[in-house]
């Protein structure tokens, strides 16, 4: 069934207050959906299948023709498929978004998680586990390096930032619509390990290997890396196959989470590419 199509004015329009309460978690939770800013991001969801309830669009579009057509044909896409479609002014965008310059195209898109039963290795056999992460930006980058490296999925444990909180989508660059996320709590987590195929290997300041000199090839790997401040704690420190020690020959005694993690995926990444019977 098609959806539908209005234009709002008015920042006090009960519509737009419903799609502004998706800034809360409690809010994005309730109604599973989350809000993506920008042209690119909404039309990667469209392609890759994701349920965009409703399309937002600015009316200063209609000054610029290609950009409208680029809108109006995914907005024809959207209505196909039962979303509804919104032509707001700049004012009601900038409540939206909490931007004075805003993006002219926003999405509200139903979250998607993958089933616990469904973490298994891929394609790549690699995947991405962090444990409490905290910071959103960091959550995002990590996702996107996720989809840079080509890793099966990103696995949450525990208590985590939301992945679908608007920094983290915006730090993702769309890479959101590509890599599944999955979620579990530290019990369930312990529990799945148990029948995980292949490695896992985690960060640590006491690691005992530099992170060169592990073995990732002609298995699956999970890697595990603990939250910015605490890094692993001892209950999964305990359950990793390899502690890796990413070498540092400055001052600084620590790297950003997303940045280690990066680090060590193209790592593991390299290993995969000699696998493959590619070069460095």
């Amino acid at each position: 069934m098609s959806g539908k199509y209005k234009e709002i004015t008015s920042t006090a329009n009960p519509v737009i207050k419903q799609i502004r309460a998706l800034a809360l978690k409690k809010n994005r939770d309730l109604n599973q959906t989350f809000m993506a800013e920008g042209l690119k991001l909404v039309s990667d969801a469209v392609e890759k299948g994701w349920d965009v309830k409703t399309l937002i669009f600015g009316k200063s579009l209609d000054g610029e023709k290609e950009l409208k057509q680029r809108v109006d044909a995914l907005a024809a896409k959207v209505l196909v498929k039962g979303g509804d479609i919104l032509e707001v002014s700049n004012k009601v965008l900038s409540t939206i978004t909490k931007r004075d310059n805003p993006q002219m195209v926003v999405g509200v898109i139903r979250q998607k998680w993958l089933p616990n039963d469904q973490v298994k290795p891929g394609r790549n056999g690699f995947w991405i586990a962090l444990d409490r992460v905290r910071d959103p930006g960091n959550l995002g980058t990590i996702i996107r390096t996720a989809d840079a490296v080509g890793a099966d999925g990103v696995l949450l444990i525990g208590q985590v930032t939301d992945a679908f909180a608007i920094e983290a989508v915006r730090a993702t660059m769309g890479s959101i619509f590509h890599i599944p996320l999955a979620h579990m709590e530290l019990a369930q987590f312990l529990q799945w390990k148990q029948n995980w195929p292949g490695i896992v290997v985690g960060t640590h300041l006491n690691g005992a290997v530099d992170h060169r000199a592990i073995d990732y090839q002609n298995k699956p790997v999970m890697l595990l890396m603990g939250n910015e401040q605490q890094g692993l704690p001892d209950e999964l420190a305990e359950i990793c196959d390899h502690l890796a020690l990413i070498a540092m020959d400055g001052a600084a005694d620590s790297l950003n989470l997303a940045i280690a993690t990066g680090v060590m995926a193209f790592e593991i990444r390299r290993h995969a590419l000699k696998l493959d019977g590619a070069h460095d």
